[in-house]
């Protein structure tokens, strides 16, 4: 099981960071990747038709990347807008507000820490170990 992590800018490495480390945490392999949907539109194209199980798309601005993988994939895809401008309301709403057909699941602005828990959840839907550490994960907050 993979995820992949695509970056619209080198400059969202820190909310990519937050995405990692709680993938690293429950030991859930991933790819990090830099692809503008507007720059580099191919290879955002290829990157969506890769074997990933779960995609999580970081954007700032106009924030198309999590809909341009979302178009090019059947698989989950979690878009986190990120406070580039706007106080990041445009990422947000850019990403939430899709046409119909097309969904990505969206998390708040700049939380990159609820994306990867929520591939986790996804992934663990077929994974009893995830599911584990899930429960755990949880059990701990709570104490």
């Amino acid at each position: 099981m993979k995820v992949l992590v695509v970056m619209g800018s080198k400059s969202d490495s820190h909310i990519a960071e937050k995405v990692t480390s709680i993938l690293d945490e429950f030991g859930v392999g991933y790819d990090v990747e830099v692809a503008s949907a507007h720059r580099n539109p191919k290879k955002v194209e290829e990157l969506a038709k890769k074997n990933y199980e779960v995609f999580i798309a970081i954007a700032g601005l106009s924030a198309a990347l999590p809909g341009v993988i979302a178009a090019h994939t059947v698989k989950p895809v979690i878009g986190v807008p990120v406070s580039a401008k706007l106080n990041g309301l445009d990422a947000l709403f850019s990403i939430a507000q899709l046409p119909p057909g097309v969904p990505v699941a969206t998390v708040g602005i700049d939380n990159g820490k609820n994306a990867a828990l929520l591939a986790i959840e996804i992934l663990a839907v077929k994974n009893e170990e995830l599911k584990r550490k899930l429960e755990e994960y949880r059990k701990k907050m709570r104490a």
